[in-house]
């Protein structure tokens, strides 16, 4: 019965010693995979890596046609050309290290991958195998090291005026960067910074991060307005203190527009000619000048001239007939200018004087960008001085000026006729020429007042 059972257990044993020799030579199971190298070490991103893995039969059998294969997945995919297999054709039993065969692959890594330790399935299997066995390999990756310039605040900016200048600068790569350095330079000295230098200095921009560095520029006063090349350079250290640097360029226009200056130079008989200068930086191409609608003046005839184009520091003289509003009143009411004032000052007391006085010109020009722009100005003038001579007509049609003069020069015929008649009649009677002198003056009086009753 011992006998018996004792057998029972042998035969036991056997069967699954058999089982398991059999199970080694079905899975190759006694192949080892390591990686030797990798190279990069770690892995960049949008690169090639190549594995270098030792393949090692450890088990008591001989193997033929051994093939290793690779599976990538994401981040890696097959490189251009590369197999993802090998075959080796026989590997004696029982290997050491030192026997061990070489093989090598080829992955591609993401452009995008993220810095990580990622694992690799490789598979193992002979000719007398029915299934193959898998091994896992981790393959470093460090992340991508990239930064842009994303956003630039000023696409122009004027000449001999400090402006502001802001570069966006951000982390694009999937590694964080360290003791960044971005630069700029326009190579033909127009566009210089001004209360500091050229370069400024990140210490960190995590990934994803933005940064905004900022400058002072001017253009030089004598630039010729037109685009100039800004070459932009980004220099910076990845997490080993490898130094990368990239190199960017943009565009920044200098010019535009410009400014005005308008004033009153003179106006005689309800015409007023206006001094126009351009007071900017920049040159003003097809400049026009117009006569706004207002209420205080209007204009008459054309309301706009073109004067053409002015340099800058450089002025034209243009000219308008402009009538005030409020003499236009006068003469329809019959009322002397001071008596039209004096209305117009108690009807409108909010508005004071000045504004009364101000004609309002619209200036229209191309600038050097090649647009159209405007400039509204409001001019100071004094039509009372220069009179438009029929805001000032007296009631019965005629100018008061006009009438004085004729009722002056009629008293001075007046009195040479009626003089000289006397001193010739006085002489002849044979009076002194003092008596003559003093009666001469007592008509000169009488006839003096006689005109200005008559004039009034």
């Amino acid at each position: 019965m011992k006998m018996r059972k004792v057998l029972i257990i042998l035969l036991f044993l056997i069967l699954s010693v058999s089982s398991a020799s059999a199970a080694i030579s079905n899975s190759a199971s006694g192949v080892d995979i390591n990686v030797m190298s990798q190279s990069p070490s770690p892995a960049r991103p949008g690169e090639v890596v190549e594995l270098t893995l030792t393949v090692q039969n450890v088990g008591n059998k001989d193997l033929t046609n051994v093939v290793i294969a690779v599976n990538p997945e994401y981040p890696f995919s097959p490189a251009s050309g590369e197999s993802l297999s090998k075959t080796i054709s026989y590997l004696k039993a029982r290997q050491d290290e030192n026997d061990a065969t070489v093989v090598k692959f080829k992955l591609k890594v993401d452009a995008d991958a993220a810095k990580k330790t990622y694992d690799i399935d490789i598979s193992v299997k002979d000719s007398d195998s029915e299934s193959a066995v898998t091994t896992t390999v981790a393959v470093d990756v460090q992340g991508k090291e990239y930064a842009q310039v994303v956003t630039i605040s000023k696409s122009s900016i004027d000449i001999a005026t400090v402006e502001p200048l802001e570069l966006i600068i951000t982390n694009t790569g999937t590694s964080p960067l360290k003791n960044m350095a971005v630069s700029w330079e326009d190579s033909t000295g127009t566009i210089l910074p001004v209360y500091s230098d050229n370069t400024k200095y990140i210490s960190y921009l995590g990934v994803g991060e933005s940064v905004t560095v900022a400058y002072s520029v001017m253009a030089d006063v004598n630039a010729d307005p037109g685009l100039y090349q800004l070459d932009i350079t980004l220099t910076f250290q990845d997490y080993d203190s490898n130094e990368s640097t990239i190199k960017t360029k943009a565009g920044m226009f200098v010019g535009g527009g410009t400014d005005f200056d308008v004033t009153y130079s003179e106006g005689s008989a309800g015409e007023v000619s206006l001094s126009l200068a351009n007071v900017g930086n920049n040159q003003a191409y097809s400049v026009k000048v117009s006569i706004l609608e207002q209420d205080n003046f209007q204009a008459t005839g054309s309301t706009s001239t073109i004067v053409g184009n002015l340099e800058k520091g450089d002025y034209t003289i243009t000219s308008f007939s402009v009538t005030s509003t409020s003499m236009m009143q006068a003469t329809a009411t019959g009322e002397r200018p001071g008596q039209a004032q004096a209305s117009s000052t108690n009807t409108t007391e909010s508005q004071s004087f000045s504004s009364r006085n101000n004609l309002l010109v619209l200036i229209e020009y191309t600038d050097s960008t090649g647009q159209r722009l405007s400039v509204e100005k409001s001019v100071p003038i004094d039509l009372s001085a220069t009179g438009a001579t029929s805001a000032a007509m007296g009631p019965r049609g005629t100018s008061q000026q006009t009438s004085d003069n004729s009722y002056l020069m009629y008293g001075l015929v007046l009195f040479v006729l009626t003089g000289g008649a006397l001193y010739y009649r006085k002489r002849k009677t044979g009076q002194s020429n003092e008596d003559i002198r003093k009666e001469l003056s007592n008509h000169l009086k009488g006839l003096k007042r006689k005109i200005l009753k008559e004039g009034q």
